[in-house]
């Protein structure tokens, strides 16, 4: 045979071919195995591709804000659904009221509330919080926002994704045309609520599941990530300075619903019973939602999460930065606090200095990857 070598072999033919791959063919059928020059060719062509990847700093700022505005809005509806809870205390044990306005306080829109209403009561709130159109903070408006963020950057997101925030967009419409119509909301809330929740976790899952590990997907986790660490470390706050009255005792009645009630605003009550196994108290729930990394919204989880992203995005882009930095800082000071220590300095500093901290990490996100 011409370039190649045939030999009758004990059970076949053995033929070797010019680039040194042999074919025994046998009673079994036929086996292959490849020469030096095959397997190194093989060995070149399966070779994974190097290269940074990079992307242009406004779909980068879009993916980053359309995760942050998710997460809000799913945060606002567990707010109002915990200061419902709260407001359907029987009033010897609520009688003062306070509910509402820790709903504004820990939503951040206090003072915008106020510009527009005298006093915080349930109907007022319940709007402001979920269609005010003046409130750049409300459910319809996060939705939108999402929304208009995701479409500026469709290719860069999975089908699922863009299905889960087309849709949700769609639906809100329904809702906000109920709204409008003002026949029956009050009955109608607990639905849309549950309807916002179960929009932001498959938001999140398809995320998950579906979007290749790549800047793309990390700027989208940082933005879930710091929008969480700030709303469980608002929330925590004004439940310190807000709810309790100064005429009730820590430790009472009211500031046990209460508790139980910030508990399920992240759902973390069932957590808190399989981690501790005792009742509710004040500086365990710090703990859990402060320094427990086991639990997803504790400020530590959300800082090891960022950490990670942020490192990711460094390796991609070839480069570390003030971000890095930040974010390692104030993971290195929540694994070196301990919860005795931060109830003695004060809980109160601490969390405003953590807000504060978590703030310029986001200046510091937005300087160095989004402008």
């Amino acid at each position: 045979m011409t370039g190649e070598m045939a030999q009758k072999m004990s059970g076949g033919m053995t033929q070797t071919l010019p680039d040194g791959t042999t074919q025994t063919m046998g009673e079994g059928g036929m086996t292959q195995s490849l020469g030096e020059r095959g397997a190194r060719n093989i060995g070149v062509s399966m070779q994974r591709p190097t290269r940074k990847f990079t992307m242009l700093s406004r779909t980068a700022d879009s993916l980053f804000w359309m995760a942050r505005y998710m997460e809000r809005a799913e945060f606002l509806a567990r707010t109002v659904e915990a200061a419902q809870r709260l407001s359907a205390l029987p009033t010897a044990y609520n009688e003062h009221g306070t509910e509402w306005e820790s709903a504004l306080e820990s939503s951040g829109v206090s003072d915008a509330y106020h510009l527009k209403y005298e006093n915080a009561e349930a109907d007022s709130v319940i709007d402001f919080l979920t269609f005010d159109a003046s409130n750049p903070s409300s459910i319809r408006n996060c939705i939108e926002s999402a929304r208009t963020n995701g479409r500026a950057v469709r290719t860069a997101l999975t089908a699922e994704m863009w299905d889960a925030i087309n849709g949700a967009w769609l639906e809100l419409k329904k809702f906000e045309d109920s709204h409008k119509s003002g026949s029956d909301w009050r009955e109608e809330v607990p639905r849309f609520l549950d309807f916002v929740k179960q929009t932001s976790l498959l938001f999140d899952g398809s995320m998950i599941r579906t979007m290749l590990r790549d800047p793309s997907f990390w700027f989208s986790r940082l933005g879930v990530f710091v929008e969480r660490a700030d709303n469980t470390a608002r929330i925590l706050d004004v439940k310190y300075h807000v709810l309790l009255p100064e005429t009730e005792s820590v430790g009472g009645s009211l500031d046990y619903f209460q508790w139980a009630a910030i508990l399920r605003a992240v759902s973390a009550l069932t957590a808190y019973h399989w981690i501790y196994r005792e009742s509710i108290k004040p500086w365990l729930i710090a703990d859990l939602l402060i320094l427990r990394s086991e639990m997803p919204r504790s400020l530590l989880s959300c800082y090891e999460n960022i950490v990670g992203c942020l490192d990711s995005l460094a390796k991609a882009y070839g480069r570390q930065g003030g971000a890095q930095r930040a974010a390692r800082k104030t993971m290195a000071q929540l694994e070196n606090a301990s919860i005795g220590g931060l109830f003695q300095s004060g809980l109160h500093e601490f969390i405003t200095t953590f807000i504060d901290d978590n703030n310029r990490l986001g200046v510091s996100i937005s300087e160095q990857y989004l402008v």
